[in-house]
């Protein structure tokens, strides 16, 4: 684990290169000017030197991240390889926000293994980012210690036959309680080690049998956990600038214009204009 302060200024870091890039400042760019704004007292301008070598000579930043283990963690190297992969529709600018999400997250005092392995599982979830990868790459998180690294390596078995939901519950202080007073023992010992708490049981219990991602946003609300940021909707609705739509216009008179002289001739006697109060006097007189 680093310090906050770097996971501070690599949320800064990440939320910069995501609102730059929409005003169209190339990323190259972006890194050479970050690194001259964040804290040097951290290890993020050294890393940030490596990052920009890497995209300079190979276009990806995910190399670069791959080879400091020592810095980035797996999961923050496996969201940017799916970001720039072609073969996903992984928006990259909704992988800047995740990495924002996350680090900010790691900077604060609420961290938990819990908090932390619910926000990279729906990541993968709701982005369809792979389960078998993705998972793989969580396991390597310092968060977790080797009971969850076990847990994490199990669960990824046995998400094909049983739903998260319930795998959650009965890992939870909520499912030992409910047991002790089933069996009217209070003295009963689970014989597995327990990873969430009573009030993550309880919503993992009230969500078996459904979508996922509802229980997600109700640990959100109810743990404060941090939420995984979602891809806005693309609107309908196509806006057109009043420039483009008159230069349009135009374009397609002169497009009528073709086709009638290329069918024998234009009738120039639409373009004509009758002078005014002339329409009802006859001429020949």
């Amino acid at each position: 684990m680093l310090e906050p302060e770097e996971y501070i200024e690599q949320a800064y870091f990440w939320r910069t290169m995501r609102e730059r890039m929409l005003d169209g400042v190339p990323s190259q760019e972006i890194i050479a000017q970050v690194k001259e704004e964040i804290l040097s007292t951290t290890k993020l301008p050294m890393a940030l030197d490596f990052l920009l070598g890497e995209i300079k000579h190979k276009g990806r930043l995910s190399n670069a991240m791959t080879m400091m283990r020592h810095y980035f963690t797996p999961f923050q190297s496996y969201i940017m390889t799916k970001a720039e992969d072609d073969a996903t529709r992984f928006d990259g600018l909704i992988a800047y926000q995740v990495l924002e999400f996350e680090a900010n997250y790691r900077a604060s005092d609420k961290l938990t293994a819990a908090g932390l392995f619910l926000f990279q599982f729906e990541c993968l979830a709701r982005n369809r980012l792979g389960y078998e990868d993705g998972m793989r790459a969580m396991v390597q998180d310092p968060v977790y210690d080797e009971m969850w690294r076990e847990w994490i390596t199990r669960l990824r078995l046995q998400l094909g036959a049983a739903e998260l939901s319930e795998l959650i519950y009965r890992r939870s202080e909520f499912a030992v309680e409910e047991k002790r007073r089933a069996d009217r023992d209070p003295n009963w010992q689970p014989p597995v080690s327990i990873m969430f708490g009573i009030r993550e049981g309880r919503i993992a219990k009230a969500n078996i049998g459904k979508d996922p991602l509802y229980m997600f946003a109700a640990l959100q609300r109810q743990m404060n956990y941090p939420a995984v940021p979602k891809p806005k909707a693309k609107s309908e609705e196509r806006i057109i600038h009043p420039v483009i739509e008159q230069r349009f216009q135009l374009l397609e008179k002169r497009l009528l214009i073709v086709e009638q002289e290329a069918k024998g001739g234009i009738d120039l006697s639409q373009f004509y204009v009758k002078p005014s109060g002339l329409n009802d006097v006859d001429l020949t007189k």
